[in-house]
């Protein structure tokens, strides 16, 4: 069952942001971690590095396949997640609140604009998996 959380913005690339003023805390979406299967790793850049929006900030390492992580805004990273280097697993367990990955202070909140609606979000996948 994929859940899709109505405060949250969805990219096309399956990540999730969570707006708090200009803070930007991103993770991957439970269709993302559904599709990935068991996750055994990940890899993001590093506190005060400057992402740009639709460029790689790092990479996750399933069972299945190795995925690089497309930032969905631009911006300072000014937090990661901790908590999954002690317990990977929280991704797949609870993938759009204690498994987020990172923290991104946005200077481009127009960005948010090209960002999906959970409802719209829904819609995509669904047509995704009726592509395959």
């Amino acid at each position: 069952m994929k859940l899709f959380p109505e405060d949250l913005l969805y990219s096309r690339e399956h990540v999730w942001v969570r707006v708090d003023g200009y803070m930007a805390t991103i993770g991957i979406t439970d269709f993302a971690q559904e599709s990935l299967g068991e996750i055994l790793s990940v890899e993001f850049t590093e506190i005060d590095t400057y992402v740009e929006r639709d460029e790689t900030f790092g990479s996750i390492e399933s069972t299945k396949t190795v995925v690089d992580l497309i930032s969905p805004v631009s911006g300072t990273v000014v937090s990661i997640n901790e908590d999954i280097t002690d317990d990977i697993g929280i991704i797949n367990s609870d993938p759009h609140d204690t498994g987020w990955l990172i923290v991104v202070e946005m200077d481009d909140l127009e960005q948010l604009e090209d960002l999906l609606v959970a409802a719209v979000y829904h819609d995509y996948i669904t047509q995704e998996e009726h592509s395959d």
